[in-house]
């Protein structure tokens, strides 16, 4: 449906990462757009986030870049530490020829986006809750309403409703595993002074933390364990037992408040990414567990070449079937490397450091592991960041 001044309309489901740039990018280019969020506020639960090159190009050619990057960490190398805090590998970042890395708060992405939406017109509806969609392009909302629209998106997250109201759901898989997350206010000591500004991934039999300066002020830090791991899993976080498992983080783990919540980790595939004129972005299509950091990356890249392809498209079915063949690939390379990298939290702790010392060091291996994070996104450039 076209509006009166003719317009093209778009209605998306969900103010995540996802739906919030597929808005933003479509605004952008002439359409009209609503996003209904069915929380009551587009506050966001408080962590951090990692956005690599690609994320970043996104976030340039949507004019967010230097809102959201205000206040970033830019850390020196990603390094991966074993039981005994003993480096097994240690990635290069934000050097010359390498792929740039920053952190920052989830907040500040989400504000940065809803910011360059509603400067670009879109209007965005919170407490309004959709339940399905129609492939002849309706959004379905809890109270009744019937949404019509050119393009409907459902980027309404790993429950997403419109995604499964359309039977598109592939399969979806709890992976055993999870996190709780947190942010705590950075402090001198909670690490040796060399590694205070790295990006730290520490194992310690089945158990991970994660430890990622995300400001100048603000600490992300993820601890992860299986899901049959009662005592590692309950928030707050017991500190007694995490400090016996990862003793030389001792000054970190006392410091652990009481916040934080525990997230399983999922992966969720798709028979298609659309029927007839609905398409599926972010979690709702592609959930991934976070050991790439490119859950945001790929919602941020999706979402804009979703753009790109409906944009001026003469049938938006046919649009949305070439998007898919062009970005689903490189998606699902990025959630099976992920879900690889998982296999080893259950590794015995010397043959996880033994391999990983090796595997560091395969220029092959790590070229598939960056390759997400060095691609050039539909709609974007290759300018140097």
């Amino acid at each position: 449906m076209r509006e009166s001044g003719g317009k093209r309309h778009a209605e998306i489901a969900g103010a995540g990462i996802g739906g919030l740039t597929t808005a933003a990018a479509l605004a952008q280019r002439g359409w009209s757009v609503t996003v209904h969020e069915r929380a009551s506020t587009l506050r966001t639960f408080g962590a951090g986030i990692y956005i690599w090159s690609n994320g970043l190009r996104v976030l340039k050619a949507i004019g967010a870049y230097d809102r959201a990057t205000v206040g970033a960490h830019i850390g020196p190398e990603f390094h991966t530490r074993d039981h005994d805090d003993i480096t097994m590998e240690e990635i290069p970042i934000n050097g010359p020829g390498d792929a740039r890395l920053v952190t920052i708060l989830r907040e500040t992405l989400i504000n940065t986006l809803v910011d360059v939406c509603r400067e670009a017109g879109v209007d965005i509806r919170t407490g309004s809750e959709a339940v399905g969609a129609t492939p002849e392009g309706e959004l379905l909302l809890a109270d009744g309403t019937r949404c019509e629209a050119d393009l409907v998106v459902g980027a309404d997250g790993i429950n997403s409703r419109v995604r499964d109201s359309l039977d598109l759901l592939l399969y979806r898989r709890d992976l055993g595993y999870g996190a709780i997350r947190m942010l705590i206010p950075r402090a001198r000591g909670d690490v040796p002074h060399e590694d205070e500004n790295r990006y730290i991934e520490y194992f310690s039999g089945s158990r991970r933390i994660l430890y990622t300066p995300a400001s100048a002020d603000d600490l992300y830090v993820a601890l992860c364990c299986g899901a049959d791991d009662a005592e590692a899993l309950k928030v707050p976080a017991n500190r007694a037992l995490w400090t016996q498992s990862f003793p030389h983080l001792a000054n970190l783990i006392v410091r652990f408040g009481d916040a934080g919540r525990w997230d399983v980790f999922e992966v969720a595939k798709l028979k298609r990414w659309s029927k007839g004129r609905v398409a599926i972005v972010g979690d709702a299509a592609h959930a991934m567990p976070p050991y790439l950091g490119q859950g945001g990356g790929c919602a941020l890249m999706n979402g804009l070449a979703l753009a790109v392809s409906v944009a001026d498209a003469a049938d938006i079915g046919t649009a949305l079937g070439e998007w898919e063949a062009r970005e689903r690939p490189l998606t699902e390379h990025t959630q099976d490397t992920a879900e690889n990298l998982g296999s080893m939290n259950t590794w015995p702790d010397d043959v996880r450091s033994a391999v990983l010392k090796i595997v560091g060091k395969s220029r092959e291996l790590g070229e598939q592991r960056m390759k997400t994070a060095r691609h050039v996104p539909t709609g974007t450039e290759a300018f140097p960041l």
